[in-house]
């Protein structure tokens, strides 16, 4: 089978298509050939070495997909040859044949196309949890967006306007400004030209938003603190412009009896049920159309650099996939 390699830490040039045998599944375990993978951060910071879970070149790139079981090992019960599932944070996800434990596998209901579901399952709960249990948005609520058209921010806008919240959304062009509206944001903010702190304070009148979703970090760590109103709450959930600076939690007080967090998608999925459930919900959003979906790009394996490359830059809006061929 082919697989996209990580032959070194590095750039996007590291990554090379090599043909690697054929897995078998282990007890518990499936086989699933490949319709589609979702494009991640997490898989960045995997590639350069830099996560929070040490990586070892060479190793197979990919924690997120979709498509048919091939294979089922010993004991797995409930899942069948032919069957659509999807899955997030399994590694190894961008090869033709993926192989891994079938209690990490949910089933892919009819209505969502294998293609939908690897571009939402591990964005789509992020940003269900963020919204429903991190911070819960409540009706009336005004929130705080940053990067609101890609992948995640798509996502957790139109899930916070959902439960009643009003989006605040940061973007950077006029495409991804009509993206953000269309998600359901009710103001926008142009990070790359206005002063996100101050811009808060004028459509809030003061008084700033009860949380900030910032997938950001460093960037945007300062701003994000600065916009939240007395006894806010900032979710610090991801670092695409790098960590946060180090922080004194005696400023917390200062700025308000703020609240902070740095949320990880493993812990609000790490039993079989909550996973279930979670993704029960984001998949059956899609399915109803509730939650849309939008695709930024389609790339084969042999066009991976391409994809980290557009992802990286940030020229790219909406969900990024690898396809197979």
């Amino acid at each position: 089978m082919r697989a996209v390699v990580v032959t070194r830490h590095g750039g996007p040039e590291v990554l090379r298509v090599e043909d690697l045998p054929d897995p078998e599944p282990g007890p518990g375990e499936i086989v699933v050939a490949l319709g589609a993978g979702g494009v991640n951060f997490v898989d960045v910071h995997e590639r350069q070495g830099s996560g929070a879970h040490p990586t070892r070149p060479p190793f197979v790139l990919g924690n997120e997909g979709a498509g048919a079981v091939s294979a089922v090992g010993a004991g797995v019960q409930g899942v069948e040859p032919g069957d659509r599932v999807a899955w997030a944070r399994q590694p190894g996800s961008y090869a033709e044949r993926v192989v891994l434990p079938a209690a990490a596998a949910v089933p892919v209901p009819p209505g969502v196309t294998e293609e939908d579901a690897a571009a939402v399952l591990l964005q789509g709960m992020t940003a269900q949890y963020l919204t429903s249990a991190t911070y819960p948005v409540r009706r009336g609520d005004t929130v705080l967006v940053h990067a609101a058209a890609g992948g995640t921010g798509l996502l957790v806008t139109q899930l916070a306007r959902l439960r009643g919240g009003d989006v605040i959304a940061t973007v950077s062009t006029d495409e991804k400004e009509r993206l953000a509206r269309d998600a359901g944001a009710v103001e926008l903010i142009r990070y790359d030209r206005e002063d996100v702190a101050a811009e808060v304070a004028r459509i809030t009148r003061g008084i700033g938003v009860a949380a900030v979703y910032d997938g950001v970090g460093a960037a945007t760590w300062e701003a994000s603190l600065a916009s939240l109103r007395p006894r806010g709450t900032m979710v610090l959930f991801g670092a695409a412009s790098g960590p946060a600076p180090a922080f004194d939690p005696q400023r917390l007080q200062g700025l308000g009896s703020l609240f902070l967090t740095r949320p990880t998608l493993a812990h609000y999925i790490a039993t079989r049920e909550e996973l279930l459930e979670r993704a029960r919900i984001v998949l059956g959003l899609v399915a109803t159309g509730d939650l849309r979906v939008r695709i930024g790009g389609r790339y084969t394996f042999d066009e991976i650099t391409h994809a980290y490359a557009d992802l990286e830059s940030r020229r790219t809006a909406g969900k990024l996939l690898v396809l197979p061929k």
